[in-house]
């Protein structure tokens, strides 16, 4: 029994002992941290000691600072209640607030709080833009480790060239980039033109629309032509569309497709949801290649960002598309749970062929119900949370303006009553 309990005591004194140290590998950074930005590379979390959002990273984080504690990556966070100069230095207006900092370059994390994504996201910022592929086997590394890659093929020089590194340091926070040669994209591409770029996503490759007759363009063109394909092709083709990267996927400028279901707090989904949309991403992932050009497909957890888009409340599970040029919506007129591939399939086409029953839209009328229907389920929401403290924050203003009102009101009666007091004065003849 002796031997029992000591054996449990040492269990507990390695156990904090671990935990103490996975926490000592996060810096602690105050204000001097604006004077040694630049020494180096840092991973940063900005956050407030009442946030709760704070608290639920602070064990990632962690583990973060763990797996990267044998690089010269220095993993830290800050008060921003405390060293509110360096909140203010990096522009922090939300908490938590995730930095890669590179010399005079900052760079802010948007994906998801995993310890999985905030490494791979280390891993883009860490090295240079571009990244060399010179061996054969490395790309199918590469395909082997990420699901979507942009990859220039031919020699380094030139406008493509110039205008692919470009499109790469600006969007080198949300996907990887490479070079290689000819010899090894034939073997992987079957590449014929060069130089060209080109995407692998998710077992697939395409490449830049305009790789063949590039040199008839005008730069500028180019320049836009290549970034918009960049930003339209990062992304998975059946992401998980949140609050936080739904305005980076509309700028694709494509229809957003969503398939809405309903996420409890331990993200579960009921069965019947969970079907439907394993149903939707398996159509999606069938018919990739007729819609890719046009649909950006999507799921989402959270019923209120599909309430959102619809301006309404919506059953789930259900199927939306939104015009993000338009802001125009579509929704089918079949029960969603009686949806078929077939029927998917024909919702879609009436939707690119214009014939698809459409709502929403930029109109004033539409905004002002849009910004009516917002502060309604906002206000609603604040009351499920918190009710007491939606009653404070709305009742004592109503409170001091009906005591305004009331003061103001019975000053006037009181003045009335004064002069009708105050004795007549007829004049006798």
């Amino acid at each position: 029994m002796l031997c029992n309990q000591w054996k449990c005591f040492l269990f507990l004194v390695f156990a904090f002992a671990a935990t103490t140290a996975d926490s000592s590998r996060v810096l602690e950074l105050s204000d001097r941290f604006l004077d040694v930005r630049n020494e180096g590379q840092w991973f940063v979390k900005f956050y407030a000691p009442w946030c709760a959002h704070c608290k639920k990273l602070e064990p990632v984080w962690a583990h973060v600072a763990q797996a990267l504690y044998n690089t010269n990556i220095r993993v830290g966070r800050v008060d921003c209640t405390r060293f509110s100069a360096v909140a203010q230095a990096f522009r922090v207006s939300a908490y938590p607030t995730i930095m890669f900092i590179k010399g005079p370059y900052d760079y802010v994390y948007t994906g998801d709080r995993t310890k999985e994504d905030l490494l791979h996201f280390v891993n883009r910022m860490s090295g240079p833009p571009v990244q060399q592929v010179t061996r054969p086997d490395s790309i199918d590394i590469l395909k082997a480790n990420n699901p979507i890659f942009f990859t220039y093929v031919g020699k380094q020089d030139g406008i493509l060239w110039d205008v692919f590194y470009s499109a790469a340091e600006s969007y080198q926070p949300h996907g990887y980039f490479y070079a290689t040669s000819v010899e090894i994209a034939k073997r992987h591409f079957g590449i014929d033109t060069v130089p060209a770029a080109l995407v692998y996503k998710e077992r697939s490759h395409y490449y830049f629309p305009y790789s063949d007759n590039f040199d008839l363009l005008e730069p500028a063109h180019l320049n836009e032509s290549l970034f918009r394909w960049v930003n339209e092709e990062r992304f998975p083709t059946f992401p998980k569309v949140t609050r936080s990267n739904i305005h980076h996927i509309v700028q694709t400028k494509k229809y957003l497709v969503l398939a809405v279901v309903e996420e409890n707090k331990l993200s579960e989904i009921a069965a019947h949801e969970q079907e439907f949309r394993d149903m939707v991403e398996i159509f999606v992932h069938k018919n990739k290649q007729k819609y890719h050009g046009r649909f950006q497909f999507g799921w989402v957890g959270t019923p209120d960002l599909a309430h959102s888009i619809a301006m309404d409340t919506l059953a789930t599970p259900h199927l939306i598309v939104l015009n993000a040029s338009t802001n125009e919506h579509h929704i089918p007129e079949d029960d969603p749970l009686q949806l078929t591939p077939e029927a998917i399939e024909l919702f879609l086409d009436s939707i690119h062929n214009q014939t698809a029953p459409t709502f929403g839209g930029n109109s004033l009328p539409v905004r002002i119900y849009r910004a009516w229907f917002e502060a309604k389920t906002s206000l609603y929401d604040m009351w499920l949370g918190n009710p007491v403290l939606t009653s404070v924050l709305f009742g004592l203003p109503l409170g001091f303006l009906s005591l305004i009102m009331y003061s103001i009101c019975c000053a006037d009666i009181l003045d009335a009553e004064e002069e009708e007091d105050e004795p007549r004065h007829e004049k006798k003849e």
